[in-house]
């Protein structure tokens, strides 16, 4: 394997929307030199004096020719634009011998440059956000310590489920406020979802009609499965002796959202692109999270083992966090463990080639950790 190019100390951060919040302003603190990029310098600016930034962080901006220009080998380029644009800014990076991150699923398109930036000495991280993001922290976690309660090598059944959501603080009769491209949310409700459930392979065309009661703290929610849950069970290291009854990923909502959601799930059944694009558009002007409107961000990952001789681990680990008038609490927990991860590349510590946030129990419990004594709090439920 190629040895990492040594981190340079200059940060670029791409793109200032919903999700940038306080991360931005702990690489102020670590790195050396720091770029806010936007769509032009003015916005930069502006995005930099709304987070208490200005001055602390040089404005620019984008444009992929203009970030090409400025890029050193070393570099560390944060993207916060959308999925479809990383593959492009990655492709600069490996160019560059700069170094990549991104708090997104890894695309197919990201994956197929994985190896021409293990080949430059370019670290790849990606699912460093939230969900995903925290997510894998948890379960990674979780699955080492019933590892080693119950034995990798144990015959045994689990059932694994990581729900997260987005809601409302303050409940609305919409039992949601849009915090993220509202064409994005709607988008990936057309989307199957694919999960195990009785032990089997489960596959729902359209997510919201396997939204189920989900029980946390004694507050009932709504969840519902999204994308493919399937490949996490290799990328969490269940063992192969551990047998699924239930594995899902998926979302929450808040009580009543299914009801409330009714006419927008007629509308989505009808697949009309431009139809679906318009009614983004109106529910977003309908139901914005405004500035007087406060946001909560609820992550349960939970994880239950039974041996056949009766034996049995379970536990789990709570996250639920309210926005503050300084910070989203979605912005808070995207950014925070980005720049974790971006912190861990400054300092040499991740290899080259592609890591989705931490990839063992031991890395997770560390960086789990560290969120903490920023400030991230988050509570273990049950044996562990």
């Amino acid at each position: 394997m190629t040895e990492v190019v040594p981190a340079s100390g200059t940060v670029h951060w791409v793109g200032a929307g919903l999700s940038t919040g306080s991360g931005l302003g702990s690489l102020c603190d670590t790195a050396a030199r720091v770029r806010l990029w936007h769509r032009t310098q003015e916005r930069a600016e502006r995005a930099l004096a709304a987070l208490g930034l200005t001055g602390r962080a040089e404005p620019r901006a984008f444009t992929l020719p203009a970030l090409a220009a400025e890029l050193s080998p070393g570099d560390v380029v944060v993207s916060m634009l959308p999925a479809p644009d990383h593959a492009p800014l990655l492709g600069a990076c490996v160019e560059a011998r700069a170094h990549f991150a991104c708090s997104s699923y890894v695309s197919d398109a990201v994956l197929d440059l994985v190896p021409a930036a293990e080949a430059a000495g370019v670290t790849v991280l990606t699912e460093a956000g939230l969900d995903p993001g925290i997510d894998h922290l948890f379960a990674h976690s979780l699955v080492a310590r019933a590892s080693e309660v119950i034995g990798p090598e144990t015959a045994a059944s689990y059932t694994l489920t990581s729900y997260c959501g987005g809601v409302p603080a303050v409940p609305n009769d919409f039992r949601y406020r849009f915090s993220w491209a509202p064409a994005g949310v709607l988008n990936a409700l057309r989307s199957p979802a694919r999960y195990i459930e009785d032990g089997a392979e489960t596959t729902a065309h359209r997510p919201w009609t396997a939204t189920r009661p989900h029980v946390i703290d004694g507050e009932t929610f709504e969840a519902y499965p999204n994308r493919d849950s399937i490949p996490f069970v290799a990328q969490y290291g269940l063992p192969p002796a551990w047998k699924p009854r239930t594995f899902v990923r998926g979302t929450l909502r808040l009580d009543g959202w299914l009801a409330a959601w009714a006419p927008v799930f007629e509308e989505l059944e009808r697949d009309d692109d431009r139809r679906i694009a318009a009614l983004a558009g109106e529910l977003a002007a309908r139901y914005p999270t405004t500035d007087s409107d406060r946001d909560r961000v609820v992550l349960a990952v939970s994880l239950d083992v039974h041996t056949g001789s009766g034996e049995r681990w379970s536990g789990g680990n709570l996250l639920d966090t309210v926005g503050t008038e300084r910070e989203s609490a979605m912005a808070r927990l995207v950014s925070r463990p980005l720049a974790l991860g971006v912190g861990h590349i400054l300092d040499g510590s991740l290899p080259t080639g592609l890591s989705r946030a931490a990839e063992t129990g031991e890395r997770s419990e560390a960086w789990l950790g560290e969120l903490k004594r920023e400030g991230i709090a988050f509570a273990p439920r049950g044996d562990g």
